[in-house]
């Protein structure tokens, strides 16, 4: 039986009852310290142009994830988007990108469990992000005179960054005793090498398309020379589009349930507390499309103006004038 406290064609994250309550507290921990610096060091480096940049792409990730699609063997993946956060904003700047993006899921929409954030954020937020950092920068370095090592890189990296974030999900659901190493190591590689590939697929053409419409954006840090609303109205066009087709995603289980579902450890996942938008509903709305629409567009605004009010007063911070 499939736990169905989750939403079933987005379930993405590591629900409660997969970690042992010591592993999902050390993530916690790891994931509190990480984020805490990814804040002073954003704080840095943030310009008129980086705060609405992380709010509108924080929203079309969130909208993008909503967008799983068919992988072979009856399941199905989605966009994680670290890598696209981390060439257009740079590592520290995508980790708070990212912790939004999964923080609102697992607090509004019951997408992930509470006890398991940490270990969500340490997977997705800290190890999707640097793994595709370390590969972008690399890569992009041996074709630094080509066009196409923008593609390239962007591919392998975005590719990367799901596969090493499948194996340390892995690892920690053998720390906490869910599943042997043997067993739960080779099953989430096997199926997350397959959804790598739609995730570089999906980052490459984004890169095309930021290419012909705002090549700025996709230069090295420093070389941003296009002005802010042209960011804010693609970005927000491109959310609202995808959340539009969120009803279209397939419904086939996400990577980690197929596995949990292959390797009898699926029912161990255990009620959490209850989102706002639990299942992306919303009250009164008993279309199931209309509600999951009506959801999607909910938490663009939600994660928009998280990320856009931090990254804001983050900013602010930095101009203070320290009193004599």
């Amino acid at each position: 039986m499939y736990y169905s406290a989750l939403p079933r064609a987005n379930e993405m994250h590591i629900p409660d009852g997969f970690l042992s309550v010591l592993v999902s507290m050390i993530f916690w921990a790891i994931s509190a310290i990480v984020i805490r610096i990814a804040l002073r060091k954003t704080s840095k480096q943030l310009g008129e142009r980086t705060v609405p940049l992380m709010g509108v792409l924080a929203a079309a990730i969130f909208a993008a994830q909503m967008l799983n699609f068919t992988v072979a063997g009856g399941t199905s993946g989605h966009l994680l988007g670290a890598a696209l956060a981390v060439i257009l904003l740079g590592p520290w700047p995508a980790v708070l990108v990212m912790t939004a993006v999964i923080s609102v899921q697992a607090l509004f929409f019951q997408d992930g469990g509470i006890l398991a954030l940490g270990a969500n954020l340490f997977n997705m937020g800290i190890v999707g992000v640097f793994v595709a950092y370390a590969t972008y920068s690399v890569i992009y370095r041996l074709f630094r005179n080509q066009a196409r090592g923008v593609f390239i890189a962007g591919f392998i990296a975005a590719w990367l960054s799901i596969f090493i974030a499948s194996l340390s999900c892995a690892i920690q659901l053998a720390l906490s005793g869910t599943s042997p190493a043997n067993i739960a190591i080779p099953a989430m590689a096997a199926i997350h090498a397959l959804i790598g590939v739609g995730e570089g697929l999906i980052t490459t053409g984004a890169l095309v398309f930021l290419r012909s419409v705002r090549k700025d954006l996709i230069e090295p840090a420093g070389m941003h020379t296009g002005g802010n609303r042209g960011i804010v109205i693609i970005g927000s066009l491109i959310s609202l589009i995808l959340v539009m087709l969120s009803p279209l995603a397939s419904s086939h289980p996400d990577g980690l349930e197929w596995v949990a579902g292959k390797n009898g450890f699926l029912a161990a996942a255990a009620n959490t507390v209850r989102g706002f938008f639990p299942d992306y509903s919303v009250p009164g709305i008993t279309n199931p499309a209309l509600a999951k629409i009506a959801a999607g567009i909910l938490g663009i605004l939600i994660i928009y103006s998280l990320v856009y009010g931090v990254a804001s007063a983050e900013k602010a911070k930095k101009h203070e004038i320290p009193l004599r």
